[in-house]
């Protein structure tokens, strides 16, 4: 086996892991308003979740990875350049979920790949279709989310007005099944297409594909990608579901169907046209649509705010560590790179493992809701599960401390 076959390996495993972390990051997309309206239990809802990000395939073609693919001119493409970018990507990821911020892995991802193509190969490298592409398109999906749920609300509160609240909520409750599976299948065709697009580009580096035209990904790539993103999604972002699922807004089963409803709409839209739209800014516009065209409910500005800093960040975030990782990786002697990457790869995996070790679990999550540094029992779980136990009881202490309690 030579060694550009053993690195192209080593960089597609890496984008496997990212991949991975997309999932986990971006479950909350799609699980989010189901879990915060008591339709499904955390664990059933990303099993749910991800049987539907897995069959994305079936449904969806691959002009999203063909965008990707393209970020960077394929004659400038090399691995180093991809595995930094890949690197960037997945430590912003890690990041922003350690924080519990929903960003984007979408545009992580060509943060990563714009760092570390510019440093590479200067602007020209870059394919500035494609940039302006993802750019417009930052804005235009949670604008179109926050309409489109907003109109659909006012629509529905229209057209169900004097009728029993009650028996007309859980009727909804299962229509989420139906609107959140939507989402999950439009979340696995846009975001898995990202790495698959990755993926491509580094066949293209080592020379097993062919760059020119349209690419024509292989099977196996699309299933790679595909089962990654739904093994992450399966492992659950509970910090961030608490973030979508509380504290933009209230959700209720028709509001939560309502948001996941314009969410998928939009997404299964931009996918049909190539753009690597955010599952997440989409997701949360029609969450913050939702509860802006209801009356009795409280947007959350602030944490709106947060958010769309974070947005705002992403980008040149993942590029400045896409950036150095370039540079790292190719500047110094294969030595001192290789002791580099090293105390890289360390470092990530510490983050990674105190991130977890700090986060509620599903278990947790399943008992408690946890809401800017107070905990309060869920209105959904059994009296069984809650014990009666105050909720002030339990306020500022950390996740480990939580499960002992429990």
């Amino acid at each position: 086996m030579d060694t550009t076959l053993l690195a192209v390996i080593g960089v597609i495993a890496l984008c496997a892991a990212f991949d991975y972390t997309n999932g986990f990051h971006d479950s909350a997309n799609s699980v989010a308003t189901i879990i915060a309206t008591g339709v499904l239990r955390p664990r059933q809802a990303v099993a749910w979740a991800a049987g539907w990000n897995f069959i994305a395939f079936l449904v969806f073609g691959t002009a999203v990875a063909n965008t990707v693919a393209t970020t960077v001119d394929p004659g400038d493409i090399s691995l180093a350049l991809i595995f930094a970018a890949v690197v960037g990507a997945t430590i912003w990821n890690l990041i922003s979920w350690h924080l519990g911020l929903p960003t984007s892995s979408s545009h992580a991802l060509v943060g990563g790949l714009v760092g570390a193509g510019v440093v590479a190969a200067g602007w020209d490298a870059i394919n500035m279709a494609s940039i302006q592409k993802v750019a417009i398109f930052l804005i235009v999906s949670p604008l179109v989310g926050f309409v489109l749920a907003g109109v659909m609300t006012l629509v529905i509160r229209f057209g169900l007005r004097g009728r029993d609240a009650e028996r007309v909520g859980s009727k909804f409750g299962w229509a989420q099944l139906v609107s959140s599976a939507a989402v999950s299948l439009g979340h696995g065709g846009n975001d898995a297409q990202k790495t698959m697009g990755v993926v491509a580009a580094v066949l293209i580096a080592g020379g097993y594909l062919d760059g020119s035209g349209e690419i024509d990904i292989p099977l196996w790539v699309v299933l790679l990608a595909h089962s990654a993103i739904a093994a992450g999604t399966y492992a659950g972002g509970w910090r961030i579901v608490q973030t979508m699922g509380h504290r933009i807004t209230e959700l209720t089963p028709i509001t939560g169907f309502t948001a996941e409803t314009s969410a998928a709409t939009a997404l299964f839209v931009s996918t049909a046209v190539g753009a690597p739209v955010s599952t997440t800014q989409t997701t949360a516009g029609s969450i913050g649509g939702v509860g802006a065209a209801s009356p009795d409910t409280r947007v959350e500005w602030s944490t709106f705010r947060q958010v769309f800093s974070a947005w705002l960040l992403t980008v040149p975030s993942a590029a400045l560590i896409g950036a150095f990782a370039y540079v790292v990786t190719t500047g110094p002697p294969p030595v001192v790179a290789g002791i580099a990457i090293g105390v890289g790869f360390l470092a990530t995996c510490w983050l990674a493992y105190r991130s977890m070790q700090a986060s509620v679990g599903a278990e947790d999550f399943e008992r408690l809701t946890v809401a800017d540094g107070v905990v309060e029992i869920h209105e959904n779980v059994p009296e069984d599960l809650a014990e009666d136990r105050p909720a002030n009881d339990l306020a500022s202490k950390p996740p480990d401390e939580i499960r002992e309690a429990g």
